[in-house]
């Protein structure tokens, strides 16, 4: 990557060498265009989407701050200056002028600047979180663009589930959010009983963020009994207790139920009642059993959209189904414990020479003070950083800062 560091007044600048451009500069042109239209920025630059996701990772991991440089417009360099006000910026300038001379502040700094107008400035001033902007491009280059038309996406839900049903929901945001929830953890259908602000909705489409297609395919039914009508075991959530001679279940056997009937082949499905006070006892009395989720007994209630989340989460644990966070074109599954990133572990010879560069600077630096503890001292470090579990990258990092600190790096190297 051919990102060079150049002298603006007192700013470095990060720049790419290629174009001459600022990383800034190639940053915000990107963020404005649909990403699908990218290249019509990149060509007349010269560049591609390879060259331009080196850029991307620059400015999305900070790694400016490691270079001490900043850009213009961006919200870091604000920062790096400890300009944190507004009051701040305008103290730092001679003056500030609107374009029209009509509108001046001054300041005590040294710098003059003029402004389309004074109201553009006090919404700009801070700058831009270009860090942001990047990360956004970046998960659009590598990930493509969440699906908001409503499709249901190539394999998912595909395998018979229970049916959600909510009843008489009041906020069509809710029944958003419980088609996202249901969406992240497997469950596909979707039934609703006379949901208040009518059906369809687009504010269910909006809170759905790309499970649009659960509130697409969502049943709508006039009346309670209609909904379960063709469902021969039936579980009722609630935080309350209820005077029934009724199995009460946790999330975790609730589904363990619901599974094992799905999987022979019966209809099974959820109640979820209303947000203000939940299903009532006469419709809980159509239930097979009730589920209640362990929670602080003096805070009970769960919103609409979490209790769905629960039962969700325990049928995709217990579905075996589920990846840990998203799997697309460019992630592999990944499953539980250390992340190596594909480096190997250390092995104990570049453990054993680690140990004796560490061991035989702090020696040099009068660490091991007094000197018959020393023994002691260095167990304990080698006890600590075995611990760790180094893969033979983060060795090699480790020896790479002990030298650093010793005989410096770069401009301090060069300083002593």
């Amino acid at each position: 990557m051919q990102i060079k560091l150049e002298q603006n007044d007192a700013t470095t600048v990060p720049t790419h060498g290629g174009t001459g451009r600022s990383v800034a500069a190639i940053v915000a042109a990107v963020h404005a265009v649909p990403i699908g239209e990218v290249e019509t920025v990149l060509a007349p630059l010269g560049l591609d989407r390879a060259a331009l996701e080196p850029i991307l990772v620059y400015c999305a991991e900070q790694r400016c701050a490691v270079d001490h440089a900043a850009c213009p417009g961006c919200r870091r360099l604000t920062l790096s200056q400890g300009v944190q006000t507004f009051d701040d910026f305008v103290a730092g300038h001679a003056s500030i002028e609107s374009a029209d001379g009509r509108a001046r502040l001054t300041g005590t700094g040294t710098a003059r600047l003029v402004v389309p107008s004074l109201d553009v400035l006090a919404r700009t001033w801070a700058g831009e979180e270009l860090w942001f902007q990047a990360r956004r491009v970046l998960r659009k280059l590598r990930y493509g663009i969440r699906n908001t038309e409503g499709k249901r996406p190539d394999g998912a839900l595909t395998a018979a589930t229970p049916a959600v049903i909510l009843v008489e929901p009041q906020l069509a945001d809710n029944i958003g959010m419980v088609a996202r929830a249901m969406a992240n953890f497997g469950l596909g259908e979707l039934r609703l009983v006379a949901p208040r602000d009518g059906w369809p909705n687009e504010k269910a489409r909006i809170a759905a963020s790309g499970a649009t297609f659960i509130i697409d395919e969502a049943q709508v039914y006039p009346a309670f009994a209609d909904a379960l009508a063709d469902c021969s075991y039936v579980v009722a959530t609630t935080a309350r207790q209820r005077d029934l001679a009724k199995p009460v279940l946790t999330p975790e056997q609730a589904v363990a139920e619901l599974r094992r009937r799905t999987l022979a082949g019966e209809r099974c499905a959820i109640l979820f009642g209303r947000e203000r006070n939940g299903l009532e006892t006469s419709e809980v009395a159509n239930a097979d059993a009730i589920v209640m989720a362990p929670v602080d007994k003096t805070f009970a209630s769960l919103n609409l959209a979490q209790s769905v989340l629960l039962l969700a989460y325990e049928w995709m644990k217990q579905s075996g189904q589920g990846s840990l966070g998203r799997v697309t074109t460019y992630e592999s599954p990944i499953v539980a414990g250390p992340n190596t990133r594909g480096y190997e572990p250390a092995n104990k010879a570049e453990l054993l020479a680690f140990f004796d560069h560490l061991e035989r600077e702090l020696e040099a630096k009068g660490f091991f003070n007094p000197p018959e503890k020393r023994p002691t001292v260095v167990q304990n470090l080698r006890s600590m950083l075995t611990r760790m579990e180094a893969s033979q990258q983060e060795v090699r990092t480790l020896r790479g800062i002990v030298k650093a600190l010793v005989h410096g790096k770069g401009p301090a190297r060069a300083d002593r």
